[in-house]
């Protein structure tokens, strides 16, 4: 089943457009849904330090066999480790448990600034990047606010913001920031932890279309300028059926209609610490 992914490009770099999230997944079961999501096709890995899984998804890289170049790997720094001498240590951390000299791309995971100050972790995380263990930086959790004065801070070279995106959240103002930028939003949760299953109007569009749910949410944000989507799974069935969702071309009809799932209370991610968001 292996396709030839679409690309989103961000900062002259190119991101395969789906990838595979691996938030809860652990030991071997976070093994064996790597190996095969690569062999499936898929060339695109999400993981970070607050997962406690990369140990797992390295093993899963190794043993799927696919040469490393042909890989992006994501992985996210914690914000207990934003100190700018724990940062460095803690990616060097990361990189041994993935089993690999460097990431495509570092994240730092929420904007949690406490006990430092962010020019500090954002010239912390320039240094990786400098050092060549990360092949490109940026942010997750970021309103538009942060993320305007990071990448001023960091000369226009974060190249994503990871959000939660999926069709009850309107993300209208941070996808507007990230494009202004040059940037890729990721979307983090796109089938809104289940949620998108429960739901009228995306059950009928993916009956009308002989397709599941997931995949009409997920070619939905890929319609999208500069979206990407990470949806994450324990079955290898809805890998497949994740990765179909390339084949699926909404109309402009059923992208409207999507468009007005949108809800005040449409957030599923909200922890204490979380930033004001826009």
């Amino acid at each position: 089943m292996l396709k030839t992914q679409p690309i989103v490009r961000a900062q002259g770099k190119g991101i395969p457009a789906l990838g595979l999230g691996t938030w809860t997944l652990e030991n071997q079961e976070c093994i064996d849904i790597v190996e095969e999501a690569l062999h499936l096709g898929y060339r695109h890995v999400d993981t970070a330090q607050a997962y406690d899984n990369e140990e797992s998804v390295g093993k899963g890289l190794q043993k799927a066999k696919i040469d490393r170049e042909n890989i992006f790997l994501t992985t996210k720094v914690w914000f207990e480790n934003f100190e700018p001498s724990r940062l460095k240590s803690s990616v060097e951390d990361s990189l041994k448990k993935l089993k690999t000299d460097y990431v495509d791309l570092l994240l730092l995971h929420w904007p949690v600034f406490d006990k430092a100050d962010m020019r500090d972790v954002l010239d912390a995380l320039m240094k990786v990047r400098q050092d060549k263990k990360a092949l490109t930086i940026g942010v997750s959790n970021f309103t538009t606010r942060q993320l305007q004065q990071a990448q001023e801070h960091c000369d226009n070279t974060l190249v994503v913001n990871q959000v939660e995106y999926h069709p009850f959240l309107d993300q209208s103002a941070v996808l507007k920031k990230v494009k202004e930028h040059d940037m890729a939003l990721t979307a983090y949760s796109p089938l809104a932890r289940g949620e998108v299953f429960e739901n009228e109007t995306l059950d009928r569009i993916a009956k009308s279309r002989d397709v599941g749910v997931a995949e009409v949410v997920l070619a939905w944000l890929r319609s999208q300028d500069q979206v990407i989507a990470i949806p994450k799974t324990t079955s290898k069935d809805h890998l497949k059926s994740n990765l179909k969702s390339l084949d699926l071309k909404l109309s402009e009809d059923e992208i409207e209609e999507i468009n007005k799932l949108k809800r005040p209370d449409g957030r599923v991610i909200d922890p204490d610490f979380a930033p004001d968001w826009d």
